[in-house]
C-alpha cells in the first residue's frame, strides 16, 4: 500500500515545488496562510456576493476576545478552545462576518439536516479561521494590493483533505432535499454535474471555482488518501464529521429519513401482485370455460340423442293451469283493447292527428329552455361523487387548476453533432438541439409575447400578461412575469445571449464558449444564477424561476438532456371558474395561440414537427366533429327515410307506383321519431335537466331503429292480411293491430325500462342519455298507436281510392289493392335460411356453436380493459391526435398531485408541525415522509418526486443562522417584515436560536413567509412557490392547504385510474396517522386530487355499475316477456337466455377488436336487453303457431324474422358510424338464430289456444287440439307419426291434410272439405272421443288475387275424392269437384270474426283469414307464376297418401 502510494505522492511534491512556495514558506501549526481583506478580486467580474480576498500573511494565529470570539462561538463553535486556553484564529471580525454570511447562504438550504449544515460550514472555518491554516493550506498566486504597500492579495490557493474526510462530509449532504423543487440541494452546490453525477471532489472542486458567483478566489482542492502525504510539512485537514444520523449537538436532532438513507426505520416493500391464476402452464380462467362448455354440451348431446332415441308415448290431454288461464284472459284482454283502440283510431285519423301534432309541439316547445353541457367534467362527473366534491374543495380554498398551453417541436430525420467544450467535455447535441431551432422557436415565443386577442363579451382586447401566471409577480405582471417554459429560458429568452460567445481560459490555454457551452451546464443545474464558463450567464427563467430539463426537454435517454428529441414549450394560465368574466379573457388569448403556432406549423412544416394544443382544444374539437356530423346524420336519415318507403311499399306494375309507393308513411314514420325524440328531450328541459351532444347524436338513431321495427312489423302485417267479408277497413285495422300491437308494447316496454334503470347511473352524461332514450321510445310507442295508425288508415283510404302518393288530388281512379307485390328477404328466409337453420343435423350445431360462443365470451370478458383514452374522443383528423401521441413518446414526468388537508388540523403546535414535516426532527410517519417513501416504489404508488412542503420550508426561513425572517425592532415600520435584501440596522430575526415557533409566531410569521420573494440572499422565500398553498381566514386560522407532488408519466386510463386508486390508498393512511395527532377534529380528512381525477374516478366503479345495471335490465326484461308472453316460463327463460348470450359475445368482441370497457360501451351493451325486440317479436310470434313439431317454429322465423330483420338491422346499417352509437342489431341478428334453434328444440312450453295473437278459443265444443303433441296418438295415416323426422315431413307438407283427433281405439280420419260457413252438418263432423260430439274440420284454401280492382277467389281444394272426376272441356282433363262457399255474416267490432273461431281451431295454412306465416299471398303468386308442376305432384301425391 505504501509503494502505490509513493508515486502520487513523489508527483504532489514536485507539484509543490514548482508552484511558488516562497509564498506559504512555513506549514506549521499555530501559523497562519493569510489574514484579513486586500480588496476585492480583480479577476472576478460578475459576482453574486462580495468577491473580497484575504491578504497573504503566512504569520502567528491571533487571540480571538471579545466580539471577535462571541461571533466564532456563534459561527465556528468547533474553534474555541476551552475556557482556560487560548482562542486563536487565523481571521478577523469582518472575515468572520462575511463567512457568517456565506454560511448563512447555505444553511437556508441545508439546515434541515443539522448535520450536513455543521459539516459544510466547519469546512469553510477551517479554511478561513483555523489557527493551523498552514497546515493544509499552500497560496498558489497572488496580486498586488495598492491601497497598502507591500500588501498582496491571493488569488489562488490549495487545499489539502484527507479522502474520508470530505467523503464522510459529502455523505451527510447528498441525500439532504430542496422542499421546494422536490429534487436535492446537492445539485444547486455540483455545477454541471447535478445530482446524480456529484461526488466529493466535483462538490469541492464547484466551491472554489471562482466562476461560480458565490466563490471569491478560486481554491484548488486536493483530496489524499490514508498514507499519502504531500510533503514539505503540508498535513491533510482530518476534522472531526458527524454522520447524517447523528445530532452534532444535544439540542439538536439527527437528520430525517428524508434527507439521510441511515436515518430510515426498515422499509418494508410492498407486496408484488398475486400471480394469474394458472393450472399448469395453461390460463385458469380459460381451463375453467372449456370445461363449462365441455359440460354443458355433453349434457345437450346426451339430451339430443335420448331424445331422439325414444318414441314418443301419446299422454292423456292435461288441464289448463292457472296460470295458463290467467295468461290466455290477459291476452284476449290486450288484444281487445288494442283493436277497440286502432278501429277508434282508424274511425278518426285527422283528429287523432291533430292531437298527436299538439302533444308533441307542446313537449317540443320546451327546448327554448335546453342546456346544452359540453364541459367534460359535468357531462363525466356526477356533482356529488367525491371527484367532483374535493374539486370544488380544490378550487374554492386555492383556485380552478391552472390552464395549459403546450407546443412540442421535433426535427425528425435531422443529424445531430457532437459537441467539445473546452470547458464541460464532450456532448451529443441532437438535431433538433441547433441554433435555427432554438432561433425559430424564439421567434414563435416572441409572436406569441405580443399576440392580442379580441374579447367580444368583454369589449376589449386581451393580451398575455392579463391571463399568465406569474408566480413572482401576480399583481401586476409584465409579459416577462409569465410562467414559460423552455429551453429558450436559459437564455432568457434573448436572442443575445443566445448569440453570445467568449474566450474561456482553462489552465495555459484559451477556448470559445457559446450557447452550447451554457445549455450543458444549465441542464444539470438549473438552479444556478451563473454558469462557470466566461459567458458569465443565469441559467434562471425571464420570470426568475427555474426550468427544470424533465418539462423543457423529451425524448432523451437517462439524463443526457443534450441529446434530447423534442423541445416542449408550456404556457401556464390563470384559470377562472365558469361565470366569471376572465374565463373569456382566457379562452380568446388561447384562439389566438392555436392561429399563431398553426401559422408556425405552416412555416416550418418542411423542416420541423409542430404539435401543439391548447386547454380549450379538447372541448373545441369534439364541438367541431358535432358540427361536421351533422350532414353525415341528415344524409343517415335521408337513407333510411328512402329504405323504409321503398321497403314498405309493394310494387305490382310500373303504373301503379305512384299509389302503391309509400313516401308518405314513410316520412310520417321518421316524423313520429323525431316527434319522440324532441318531446323527450322538450319534457326533461322543462324539468331542468342538461342535454348533452351524444343525446343529440345517438338518440334519435336509436329511437330510429326501434320505430322502424315496429313499422315494418305493423305496415307488413297489414300489407298481408286480407279483409273479412262483412268486415270494415277500420275494423280491418284494429284487427291488425291487436295482432301485433302486444309485441310492440313488449319491445318498447322492455326497452324503456331498461333505458330507466340504465338511468341509475351516477355519470351525468350516462344519466340524461338513458333518460332521454327511455322517454323517446316512450312516446315513439304512444304516437304510433296514434298518429303512425292514423297515418296508416288514411294511406288505405288513399290506395283504395287510386289516389297519388304525396300527392292525393290526383290518381288513376283505380283503388283497390293491386295484388302482392315482389319481395327478396321473406322468400329467401323462407325457401333457404329457415329449412337449413331448422334441419335436424344444423339446430343442435347452432345451440352448441353459440354455447361455445357463450363460453369464449366469458373468457374474453376478463380481458376487456376498463377505462377510455381520450384520444378516441377525437375525429381522425384532429391535430391532437399527433400531439397525443407526442406527449406519450416524450414527455418524461408526469402531472402534478395535490396532497390537500381540509380544516380542523393544528399547524401551529409542535405536534402538528412534526406530523407535517419531514426535516431534523420531524416525525417519521409523517405527511412528507410518508409520500417521499412512497416514491421509492412508483410501479406502485405512482408517484416519482416527493411532495412540496410549505411547512419545512417556513421552518428553514425561520432559521436564525440566515437573514429570511427579520422584522424592524424600531422606525416608522416597527414590527413589519424587512426584506432579507434590506440592509436597514433596525432590522432583528425573528428567532433568535433554532426551535420551533409558538403558535403566536407562527400565526404572524407564516403570512410574511407565504409573501416573501426568493432571492439570493433568502432562497426559502414563499411567494411563487407556496404563496397559493395555504388557504386562510382573517383570523390566520390555516382552513386548508396543499402538497405538490408528481407522478410519473401515465399513459393509458388503466394506469390514470391505478394513480388515482394509489393516491387514495395513501392519503387513508396519512389521514388516520394524523388524527392520532392531539387537537385534531374527528371529521379532518386528507385527500388526493388532480386535474385528471374527475375523468378517470368512474372507472373505479363502472364494473360494478355495469354488472347491476346489466343484472337490473334483465329482470324487468324477463318479467315484460313473462307477462306479455303469456306467462309463459320456458319461452320467457329463453329469451333471457338468448340476450345473456348476446351481451356474453359482445363482450368478447370488445376484446377481440380491443374496445375498452366504460360508460359510453355500457350504454351500448344496456342495447341488447332493452332492444331485445327481434327476440320479443320471434317469441311473440311463435305463440300464434301451436305445436311440437317444426311447423310451429319455422314459420315465424320466415315471416316474424324477416319483418324483424327489415325493420331492426337493415336501418341500422344505415346508420352513421360513431364512437357512441350503440350496435341497434345487437338483439337481433346475433340471438335470433339461437332463439329459432332453442324454440324449435325446446317447444315454447304447452301454449293452449288463445294464448298467441292470431288464436281465439273455439266456439265449437274443445277437442284436443290436432297440433298439442302431448294429446297426439301416433298414427300410419297421420303426418304426425312418431317415426323420426316426423315434424320435419309435416313442415314441408304444406298442402297435406290436417289429421282430425282419434276417436277411442280409432285412428284419425281425413277431414271432408266442408263449405267455409259455419255451422256444418254434424253428421259430417269427425267423430269425437267417446260421448262427445265432434268438431269442426279445418278447411286449408288461399285466396287467389282477382282481376284489377276485383276481390280474390277462393280456389279449387284439392283433396281425396272418392267421387269420380267431372268431365273436362274438349281435349282437357277433368276436375275434382268444386266446393262451394257461402257469404260470410258481418261481425261488430271489437268481437270474435269467423276467421278468428277457424284459427282457433288449428293450424289451417290456408286460411286467409289466419296470419299466413309460411305461404303469404306473394309467394302464393310466385308459386303460380313459377308453375312449379313437380312440387305440386309431390304434394298431391302426399295428400293422396294421406
Amino acid at each position: 500500500m505504501a509503494s502505490s502510494l509513493a508515486l502520487p505522492a513523489a508527483l504532489l511534491a514536485a507539484l509543490l515545488a514548482l508552484a511558488s512556495p516562497s509564498l506559504t514558506p512555513t506549514h506549521q501549526a499555530g501559523v497562519c496562510a493569510f489574514y484579513g481583506e486586500c480588496g476585492t478580486n480583480p479577476e472576478v467580474n460578475v459576482s453574486l456576493v462580495s468577491s473580497r480576498v484575504p491578504c497573504l500573511s503566512n504569520t502567528p494565529a491571533r487571540v480571538a476576545s471579545g466580539a471577535l470570539l462571541a461571533l466564532l462561538r456563534s459561527v465556528c463553535p468547533e474553534l474555541v478552545r476551552g475556557d482556560n486556553d487560548t482562542t486563536r484564529v487565523c481571521c478577523t471580525y469582518g472575515q468572520l462576518v462575511a463567512l457568517r454570511f456565506s454560511v448563512g447562504l447555505s444553511g437556508a438550504v441545508l439546515a434541515r439536516c443539522p448535520a450536513c449544515a455543521r459539516n459544510f460550514a466547519n469546512l469553510y472555518c477551517h479554511n478561513i479561521c483555523s489557527p493551523d491554516q498552514s497546515l493544509f493550506t499552500n497560496v498558489t498566486r497572488v496580486t498586488d494590493y495598492a491601497p497598502v504597500p507591500g500588501a498582496r492579495a491571493v488569488l489562488e490557493y490549495q487545499l489539502f483533505y484527507r479522502s474520508h474526510y470530505a467523503e464522510a462530509a459529502f455523505a451527510s449532504c447528498q441525500g439532504v432535499r430542496l422542499p421546494a423543487t422536490g429534487g436535492y440541494a446537492i445539485a444547486t452546490m455540483c455545477g454541471r454535474y447535478g445530482a446524480q453525477l456529484c461526488t466529493a471532489q466535483r462538490w469541492l472542486d464547484f466551491q472554489g471555482d471562482k466562476n461560480n458567483g458565490l466563490a471569491p478566489l478560486q481554491i484548488d482542492f486536493h483530496l489524499l488518501p490514508n498514507g499519502s502525504e504531500p510533503g514539505q510539512d503540508i498535513a491533510p485537514l482530518d476534522a472531526p464529521v458527524w454522520s447524517c444520523d447523528q445530532a452534532p449537538s444535544a439540542d439538536q436532532e439527527p437528520c430525517s429519513c428524508q434527507d439521510c438513507a441511515q436515518a430510515c426505520p426498515p422499509v418494508v416493500p410492498p407486496a408484488d401482485p398475486p400471480p394469474p391464476f394458472r393450472v399448469g402452464q395453461a390460463d385458469g380462467a380459460l381451463v375453467i370455460c372449456i370445461l363449462i362448455f365441455a359440460v354443458l354440451a355433453l349434457v345437450f348431446l346426451v339430451a339430443v340423442l335420448c331424445r331422439r332415441g325414444t318414441a314418443e308415448v301419446p299422454q292423456k290431454p292435461r288441464g289448463r293451469g292457472r296460470s295458463e288461464r290467467a295468461g290466455d284472459n290477459w291476452h284476449r284482454a290486450l288484444e281487445r283493447a288494442f283493436r277497440w283502440w286502432g278501429t277508434a283510431v282508424a274511425s278518426h285519423p285527422v283528429a287523432v292527428l291533430a292531437v298527436a301534432v299538439l302533444a308533441t309541439g307542446g313537449l317540443s316547445a320546451g327546448l327554448v329552455t335546453l342546456r346544452l353541457t359540453t364541459d367534460p367534467v359535468e357531462l363525466w362527473s356526477a356533482p356529488g361523487s367525491r371527484a367532483r366534491q374535493e374539486k370544488a374543495f380544490h378550487d374554492r380554498h386555492f383556485g380552478p387548476f391552472l390552464r395549459t398551453n403546450q407546443v412540442i417541436v421535433t426535427a425528425p430525420g435531422r443529424p445531430g453533432l457532437t459537441y467539445n467544450s473546452a470547458v464541460l467535455g464532450t456532448k451529443n447535441f441532437s438535431g433538433v438541439l441547433a441554433e435555427d431551432v432554438l432561433r425559430a422557436l424564439l421567434e414563435l415565443q416572441d409572436t406569441l409575447a405580443a399576440a392580442t386577442a379580441w374579447a367580444p363579451r368583454a369589449g376589449r382586447n386581451v393580451s398575455l400578461q392579463d391571463v399568465c401566471y406569474a408566480p413572482l409577480n401576480p399583481t401586476e405582471p409584465g409579459v416577462g412575469d409569465c410562467a414559460v417554459s423552455s429551453v429558450t429560458q436559459y437564455f432568457q429568452n434573448n436572442g443575445s445571449h443566445l448569440a453570445l460567445t467568449a474566450t474561456q481560459e482553462v489552465g495555459t490555454d484559451k477556448a470559445t464558449v457559446d450557447w452550447h457551452d451554457h445549455l450543458m451546464y444549465c441542464v444539470n443545474s438549473p438552479l444556478s444564477f451563473k454558469d462557470i464558463t466566461a459567458l458569465e450567464l443565469s441559467c434562471m427563467a425571464a420570470y426568475g424561476g427555474p426550468v427544470f430539463p424533465y418539462i423543457a426537454l423529451g425524448g432523451y435517454r437517462d439524463s443526457e438532456y443534450t441529446e434530447a428529441e423534442a423541445l416542449i414549450v408550456t404556457y401556464s394560465l390563470n384559470n377562472f371558474a365558469p361565470g366569471d368574466p376572465r374565463l373569456e379573457w382566457v379562452q380568446s388569448w388561447e384562439r389566438r395561440f392555436l392561429q399563431v403556432v398553426r401559422d408556425f406549423q405552416r412555416q416550418h412544416g418542411r423542416n420541423l414537427s409542430v404539435t401543439f394544443m391548447a386547454e380549450r382544444s379538447l372541448e373545441d374539437e369534439i364541438n367541431r366533429t358535432s358540427g361536421e356530423d351533422i350532414p353525415v346524420f341528415a344524409t343517415s336519415y335521408l337513407l333510411v327515410f328512402v329504405y323504409i318507403a321503398l321497403a314498405l311499399g309493394e310494387y305490382t306494375a310500373w303504373r301503379r307506383v305512384l299509389v302503391e309507393s309509400k313516401v308518405t308513411l314513410a316520412l310520417g314514420g321518421i316524423a313520429v321519431v323525431l316527434g319522440a325524440v324532441l318531446a323527450s328531450m322538450g319534457l326533461l328541459a322543462l324539468l331542468g335537466l342538461p342535454s348533452s351532444l351524444i343525446i343529440i347524436e345517438v338518440v334519435p338513431f336509436l329511437v330510429l331503429a326501434v320505430g322502424a321495427d315496429n313499422i315494418f312489423i305493423f305496415v307488413q302485417e297489414f300489407q298481408q292480411s286480407q279483409r273479412e267479408p262483412g268486415e270494415t277497413r277500420e275494423q280491418h285495422l284494429g284487427r291488425v293491430l291487436a295482432q301485433v300491437a302486444p309485441s310492440m308494447l313488449l319491445c318498447s316496454l322492455s326497452e324503456a325500462v331498461c333505458f330507466l334503470l340504465g338511468a341509475l347511473s351516477s355519470m351525468p352524461a350516462v344519466r340524461t342519455f338513458a333518460l332521454t332514450a327511455a322517454l323517446a321510445i316512450a312516446f315513439d310507442f304512444v304516437l304510433q298507436m296514434s298518429g303512425f295508425v292514423a297515418l296508416v288508415a288514411l294511406d288505405n283510404r288513399r290506395q283504395e281510392a287510386g289516389r297519388f302518393d304525396l300527392c292525393c288530388c290526383c290518381g288513376t281512379g283505380t283503388g283497390g289493392p293491386g295484388g302482392a307485390g315482389a319481395r327478396l328477404l321473406r322468400p329467401f328466409l323462407e325457401r333457404y335460411y329457415t329449412p337449413l337453420l331448422l334441419h335436424p343435423l344444423v339446430r343442435p350445431a347452432v345451440v352448441l356453436l353459440f354455447l361455445f360462443l357463450a363460453c369464449a365470451g366469458l373468457f374474453l370478458l376478463l380481458q376487456v380493459s376498463v377505462g377510455l383514452d381520450q384520444e378516441l374522443a377525437l375525429p381522425e383528423d384532429s391535430y391532437m391526435l399527433q400531439y397525443f401521441s407526442a406527449l406519450n413518446r416524450y414527455l418524461a414526468v408526469g402531472v402534478p398531485t395535490y396532497f390537500i388537508t381540509t380544516g380542523g388540523y393544528n399547524f401551529s403546535s409542535a405536534n402538528g408541525t412534526n406530523a407535517i414535516c419531514s426535516s431534523a426532527g420531524c416525525d417519521t410517519d409523517s405527511l412528507t415522509q410518508t409520500i417521499q417513501l412512497a416514491t421509492l416504489f412508483p410501479n406502485v404508488s405512482y408517484l416519482a418526486i416527493p411532495a412540496t412542503s410549505w411547512v419545512d420550508d417556513f421552518l428553514d426561513w425561520l432559521n436564525p443562522m440566515g437573514r429570511c425572517c427579520r422584522f424592524h425592532q424600531s422606525g416608522v415600520d416597527e414590527g413589519k417584515f424587512c426584506p432579507s435584501t434590506s440592509s436597514d440596522l433596525s432590522c432583528r430575526k425573528c428567532l433568535q436560536w433554532m426551535r420551533r415557533p409558538t403558535a403566536e409566531e407562527f400565526q404572524r410569521f407564516l403570512p410574511w413567509f407565504l409573501q416573501d420573494r426568493p432571492t439570493l440572499h433568502c432562497a426559502k422565500g414563499g411567494l411563487g412557490a407556496y404563496d397559493t398553498a395555504v388557504s386562510m381566514d382573517a383570523n390566520g386560522t390555516i382552513l386548508a392547504s396543499r402538497f405538490m407532488a408528481y407522478q410519473r408519466p401515465l399513459r393509458t386510463s388503466q394506469e390514470f385510474t391505478a394513480a388515482l386508486r394509489a393516491a387514495r390508498a395513501l392519503a387513508e393512511r396519512i389521514t388516520h396517522t394524523l388524527r392520532k395527532v392531539p387537537g385534531t377534529d374527528p371529521a379532518f380528512r386528507v385527500f388526493p386530487y388532480t386535474v385528471t381525477y374527475v375523468y378517470y374516478e368512474q372507472y373505479l366503479t363502472v364494473v360494478y355499475e355495469g354488472l347491476m345495471t346489466l343484472v337490473l335490465c334483465l329482470v324487468p326484461t324477463f318479467a315484460v316477456s313473462f307477462l306479455l308472453l303469456g306467462m309463459d316460463l320456458r319461452s320467457s327463460l329463453a329469451t333471457l337466455l338468448t340476450i345473456t348470450m348476446v351481451l356474453l359475445d359482445t363482450v368478447g368482441c370488445m376484446a377481440l377488436w380491443s374496445v375498452p370497457y366504460n360508460a359510453v360501451a355500457l350504454i351500448n351493451l344496456v342495447a341488447p336487453p332493452a332492444h331485445a325486440g327481434g327476440t320479443s317479436h320471434r317469441g311473440h310470434g311463435h305463440h300464434g303457431q301451436q305445436g311440437g313439431g317444426r311447423g310451429g317454429h319455422d314459420q315465424p322465423a320466415g315471416r316474424g324474422g324477416a319483418g324483424v330483420r327489415q325493420g331492426a338491422a337493415r336501418p341500422d346499417l344505415l346508420l352513421p358510424p360513431q364512437p357512441h352509437h350503440h350496435p341497434g342489431g345487437a338483439g337481433t341478428w346475433p340471438g335470433l338464430p339461437a332463439r329459432a334453434a332453442q324454440l324449435h328444440r325446446y317447444g315454447p312450453g304447452h301454449i293452449p289456444p288463445g294464448t298467441g295473437t292470431a288464436w281465439h278459443r273455439p266456439r265449437c265444443p274443445p277437442y284436443p287440439h290436432p297440433w298439442d303433441r302431448d294429446s297426439l296418438a301416433p298414427s300410419p295415416l297421420s303426418p304426425m307419426s312418431s317415426s323420426p323426422g316426423h315434424r320435419d315431413r309435416l313442415a314441408l307438407s304444406l298442402l297435406s291434410p290436417i289429421s282430425s283427433p282419434p276417436g277411442q281405439g280409432q285412428p284419425g280420419t281425413i277431414p271432408v272439405v266442408l263449405p267455409l260457413s259455419p255451422p256444418w252438418p254434424c253428421a259430417l263432423r269427425p267423430p269425437g272421443p267417446q260421448g262427445q260430439p265432434g268438431t269442426d274440420p279445418v278447411v286449408p284454401h288461399v285466396l287467389i288475387p282477382g282481376a284489377q280492382g276485383q276481390p280474390g277467389t277462393v280456389p279449387v281444394v284439392p283433396t281425396p275424392s272418392p267421387c269420380p272426376p267431372q268431365p273436362g272441356a274438349q281435349g282437357q282433363p277433368g276436375t275434382d269437384p268444386v266446393v262451394p262457399t257461402g257469404p260470410r255474416p258481418r261481425v261488430p267490432a271489437g268481437e270474435d270474426t269467423v276467421g278468428d273461431r277457424a284459427r282457433g281451431a288449428g293450424l289451417v295454412l290456408g286460411n286467409p283469414y289466419f296470419k299466413d306465416t309460411e305461404k303469404d299471398t306473394e309467394k302464393d303468386k310466385d308459386t303460380e307464376k313459377d308453375k312449379d308442376t313437380e312440387k305440386d305432384k309431390d304434394e298431391e301425391g302426399v295428400s293422396g297418401k294421406g
